[in-house]
């Protein structure tokens, strides 16, 4: 083998991997040579990003649409408090090539669809799924068993993660496991949900070492196994998983052939409220509380979400607990509920009103609404 292809300082920077006889300047080589997509530049593409071009992946591919927002920061080391409002790609791209200029960054800022998926990910040799949704994971997961591309999987909430490697050859995919997306009222909010904010590193670490591993062709990646993750208790726990003939995917008889884009299925913040329910502006919410008319303002959060702000005459019964509370609630007279934008309050809603609730009102916009329409000087989340 020739180190032609190598400047001094790449040899230098990848000293330590050449020093491995799994890798040597043979795996350097293919590392250099290969093309990986990163679909979402969040708190898992950003480890995986970071750690790929430090290993001198050729080419990386950053898929992403977003803006660079302060509660990004928590967990997305790629970017700095004075990246907040740029486009995520253009923060990342730079910050990438000061962490190896060697590397080839590619920005794709588009957002991943039925229509541009096999196209995006066509190029590459395989793809790291960063996303954050049900639904742009099943496209990703299913453009790459169309085009016969490895998917380093990923996953995580609240303190928990998951890691895998899907769509390889006889390997399963991720319709082996989940063959459809759920409902979106058995989905956690996105917005919601919350993560803590070292995990991402951890899941994201472990995708970038199953990718390098592959690129490589040494050790044994998460073909047929998932890999668990509870940062609380530091436990990993694997599943062997396999392929299922019946899957609509990569099954012996196949029934999606084609891309088709999911609805997002996602409890988003946003869902409207039930059918045929009123709703109630902030401003004339407001109006309402400071004539003391006679309401009772629910607030259906979590508590450590009222521990960040609350409506000083609202009453906090979160979602969940709410089907046995009901009796803490005036039998007559209007309630208001709210949640922090809107989801939650709704759902609420259907509950009181098969509970025989009729003068409900859903606060539109929710706290946040609030916030940025009342008091401004209210702390947002």
């Amino acid at each position: 083998m020739t180190t032609s292809d190598f400047s001094h300082e790449e040899i230098e920077r990848y000293r330590r991997h050449l020093l491995l006889p799994e890798v040597g300047m043979a795996g350097q080589r293919r590392l250099k040579g290969a093309r990986v997509l990163i679909v979402g530049a969040g708190g898992l593409g950003c480890p995986v990003a970071m750690y790929l071009a430090a290993a001198g992946v050729g080419r990386l591919g950053l898929v992403d649409f977003d803006r660079v927002d302060a509660t990004n920061l928590q967990r997305q080391l790629l970017y700095r408090t004075a990246d907040t409002g740029r486009p995520k790609l253009e923060a990342a791209a730079e910050a990438l090539a000061a962490i190896n200029p060697h590397v080839e960054i590619t920005p794709h800022p588009v957002r991943l669809t039925a229509a541009n998926a096999l196209d995006l990910l066509g190029p590459y040799d395989l793809v790291v799924d960063g996303t954050d949704n049900f639904a742009t994971r099943y496209l990703v997961n299913d453009a790459c068993v169309l085009l016969g591309k490895p998917n380093v999987y990923g996953s995580i909430y609240r303190f928990e993660g998951k890691v895998s490697v899907l769509c390889a050859p006889a390997g399963p995919c991720y319709r082996c496991l989940y063959p459809d997306p759920p409902p979106p009222e058995l989905v956690p909010n996105c917005a919601e949900g919350g993560v803590l904010g070292v995990l991402p590193g951890l899941v994201g670490m472990l995708q970038a070492t199953e990718a390098v591993k592959l690129i490589l062709g040494q050790g044994e990646p998460l073909v047929g196994r998932l890999l668990l993750l509870d940062a609380l208790k530091m436990s990993f726990t694997t599943l062997k998983i396999r392929r299922s003939a019946q899957c609509p995917a990569c099954g012996d008889e196949p029934t999606i052939d084609r891309l088709v884009d999911i609805e997002q299925a996602c409890a988003a913040e946003g869902a409207p409220p039930e059918d045929g329910a009123p709703e109630i502006s902030v401003q004339e919410l407001h109006r309402q509380l400071e004539r003391g008319e006679p309401l009772f303002v629910l607030d259906v959060r979590e508590p450590h979400e009222a521990d960040i702000c609350r409506l000083e005459r609202s009453t906090l019964i979160p979602l969940g607990q709410l089907p046995g509370r009901l009796a803490e609630l005036p039998a007559e007279g209007r309630i208001v509920v709210h949640c922090r934008s809107g989801g939650r309050s709704a759902r609420a809603i259907g509950l009181l009103r098969e509970a025989g609730f009729g003068d409900v009102f859903n606060l539109t916009g929710g706290i946040l609404a609030w916030a940025e329409q009342v008091d401004r000087g209210m702390a947002r989340y």
